[in-house]
């Protein structure tokens, strides 16, 4: 039996003081964030063109005619996100019901399986049935890495640890751009499967370090056990066990799930999903409202349109016809993307998520109107006219990866209550990749010769979409910096998302519930627990 839990009201004591180990800890988490980047180049690879459409090698078409169709493209490159689509949902039951951790590394085995079907391929069948699986897994991974780093990260650098997981998305990307330059011009399959098959690489890394990290103390709680929450906390936060900064901040962490569960109990299993969805659209604190916040705001981050370049960008570049090497300039816009991440590090702790969010978008639609601007007004033979869309291209993608790319990801982490988190990130973060999909199907056909022929107007799209996110992040984002994931709880009631930078915390969740250190709080949070079943 745990010692006694301690309440306190001393809001610097509501977390427990953090090792240089501890940070270690979480900031590993945050490899679950690769992608599968490798895509956008292999579309261009003449023998992987040639293996899925049956077309002669060496070319004897002309080099337009010597593509994937519309209809095939889109359909690779949107079939992992359906899949991911669907793991994301399912992925917060399953973590909910077998731990964060044992998810984590399901995604992986699945992400993995995907991996070897796709290698083997020489069909878009089977091609598309491995992206398929494989999205499976990273729906997995992508919605319980995030709620697992959000869990067990300290406040002051939540949304830099966090942020790390976007920082590791571009590095996939970056190496699946490498290494699809290196392949290219190989003259046999080698060319477009050893970028397939170098992405055992982040499945290995991932599972085998979350196997070594503790578990969610969050997870225990929801659970109702609490001694076990207490010994995963002591781990996290490198702290003895029986330390009273343990006990406050684990104290916290329960009177805050009691008073959720108080708000909206736990009645069975689709009642439980019912609670995502529950309270007045109008009210900031409903569920409902936090739903909808976590699945637009990763809608509007698909919106900035910076997945075209990653998954078209190869094609788009070849259609103006002035790059002599597309695929380098590909990887520039790669490189461009994890050079600026990390800056977000910094900028989101020392600004906040909402500043970010507001002025990344305006940055990102002042770059995407001149692109548009640009190829719309001067003669695609023009040179320089291509250099310097190329340049705000680039500045458009720097925008993102320093704001909108970490930031709507630390967000949706820190906004559901506990009794819904996982089910409230597992539905953003199948936003995101539903929109990801719809996106990838309809884009080919934005600036395919065929079919829309847009070419750089499709940038008019691009900037349209950054301005409505703009204007969104102003009215509807509150700012969550500097709170421990009780206190954005309470931000949330007492505030709106105009002025929730100015809100201070003036008391703690433990003190209002009245907890004591006899352990009447464990007491009722267990007794809940059970009398809530199958709610998991």
């Amino acid at each position: 039996m745990a010692p006694g839990l301690v309440a306190t009201t001393d809001l610097g004591r509501v977390e427990a003081p953090v090792t240089f180990k501890a940070y270690l800890m979480c900031a590993f988490a945050s490899f679950g964030g690769y992608d599968i980047g490798y895509i956008n180049s292999v579309f261009g690879m003449q023998f992987f063109i040639h293996t899925f459409t049956g077309l002669p090698y060496p070319p004897a078409t002309p080099k337009e005619q010597f593509v994937l169709s519309a209809s095939d493209t889109a359909l690779i490159t949107s079939i992992l996100s359906a899949g991911t689509f669907f793991g994301a949902i399912i992925a917060g039951d399953v973590a909910d019901f077998i731990g964060r951790r044992p998810t984590i590394i399901a995604g992986c085995m699945i992400f993995v399986i995907g991996i070897i079907l796709q290698t083997a391929s020489t069909s878009v069948g089977l091609l598309s049935a491995g992206r398929f699986i494989a999205g499976l897994g990273v729906g997995f991974e992508s919605a319980i890495v995030i709620l697992f780093m959000s869990e067990i990260a300290p406040k002051k650098v939540r949304g830099a640890l966090v942020s790390g997981y976007q920082f590791c998305i571009t590095i996939g990307i970056l190496l699946a751009s490498c290494v699809d330059y290196a392949t290219e011009n190989r003259m046999d399959s080698g060319s477009y499967r050893i970028p397939m098959a170098v992405q055992f690489l982040w499945a290995l890394i991932l599972a085998g370090g979350i196997a070594w990290l503790p578990e969610s103390p969050r997870y225990f709680v929801k659970r109702g056990k609490v001694e076990r929450a207490q010994r995963s906390l002591a781990k996290l936060r490198g702290q003895p066990v029986e330390s009273e900064y343990i006990q406050q901040e684990l104290t916290e962490i329960i009177a805050n799930h009691e008073y959720e569960l108080e708000l909206v109990p736990q009645n069975g299993y689709f009642a439980s999903w019912a609670n995502c969805f529950k309270g007045s659209l109008w009210d900031g604190r409903s569920n409902l409202r936090r739903t909808i916040l976590g699945t637009s705001l990763q809608m509007m981050q698909q919106w900035t349109g910076v997945n075209f370049i990653f998954y078209f960008g190869t094609r788009f570049f070849q259609q103006l016809n002035t790059i002599s090497n597309p695929f380098l300039i590909s990887l520039i816009t790669t490189l461009v993307n994890v050079c600026s991440t990390p800056i977000s590090f910094w900028t989101i702790e020392r600004f906040g998520r909402r500043p970010l969010l507001i002025w990344g978008a305006l940055a990102m639609l002042s770059c995407q109107f001149i692109v548009a601007i640009i190829g719309s007004a001067v003669p695609a033979s023009n040179t320089a006219a291509t250099s310097a869309m190329i340049a705000f291209i680039c500045l458009s993608i720097a925008a993102f990866a320093s704001t909108w790319g970490p930031a709507a990801w630390v967000v949706i982490g820190e906004t559901f209550p506990l009794p819904i988190r996982s089910r409230g990130v597992g539905l953003s973060t199948a936003s995101n990749w539903l929109w990801n999909c719809i996106l990838a199907v309809i884009s080919p056909y934005f600036v395919d010769k065929q079919y829309g022929n847009l070419g750089p107007k499709v940038f008019f799209v691009w900037g349209g979409l950054c301005t409505c996110a703009c204007v969104y992040a102003y009215f509807l984002v509150p700012e969550t910096k500097g709170l421990t994931l009780e206190q954005v709880d309470k931000m949330l009631e007492e505030t709106t998302p105009r002025t929730s930078a100015k809100w201070r915390p003036t008391t703690t969740f433990a003190s209002e519930m009245g907890m004591t250190a006899e352990g009447k709080l464990r007491d009722d949070l267990v007794s809940k627990v059970e009398r809530s079943g199958s709610a998991f």
